[in-house]
């Protein structure tokens, strides 16, 4: 059986500092993949990879590699959508899970807000990243490894 890890969809991830810190206390693998380049700490644990700047790549990137021991952190409703359908753990910014039950509301709800932005001019996106963020963050990755080290 193959080693839990985690993948970081990481050019807007705010939360990077403490996907290392869960991961270095726990000896998990992160593989932080970007199509810029990013500074990550110069640890065993750290892998970066640097995909083109291709519409996508980081995403099908994670995507492709993306299993049941794989916790999987983005923003993007679309690839925690197909993580999930590769049977990943999949965790958002602000720490909440994205699941089988909810991906299709979060997607639903994507589309109805991008009809809007584009037709009635709302330029509004999502609430700013709170402290009370970075701490459901922190424990829903902990709570993530936890439960498939035990699986």
């Amino acid at each position: 059986m193959s080693e839990v890890r985690i993948l970081v969809d990481a050019d807007a991830c705010p939360v990077k500092d403490e996907v290392y810190k869960v991961a270095w206390r726990g000896a998990v693998p992160v593989t932080v993949v970007s199509n810029a380049p990013i500074r990550v700490p110069d640890h065993v644990l750290i892998e970066r990879v640097l995909v083109s700047d291709a519409f996508d790549a980081a995403d099908d990137w994670i995507a492709e590699r993306a299993d049941a021991r794989t916790v999987v952190v983005t923003g993007d409703i679309l690839l925690a959508n197909r993580c999930l359908k590769q049977g990943a753990t999949v965790i958002g910014h602000n720490g909440k899970p994205f699941t089988s039950a909810s991906i299709g509301g979060a997607i639903a709800t994507r589309a109805i807000m991008a009809d809007l932005r584009a037709g009635a001019g709302i330029t509004g996106g999502p609430a700013p990243f709170a402290k009370a963020d970075r701490s459901r963050f922190l424990q829903a990755l902990d709570e993530a490894l936890v439960r498939l080290a035990k699986s």
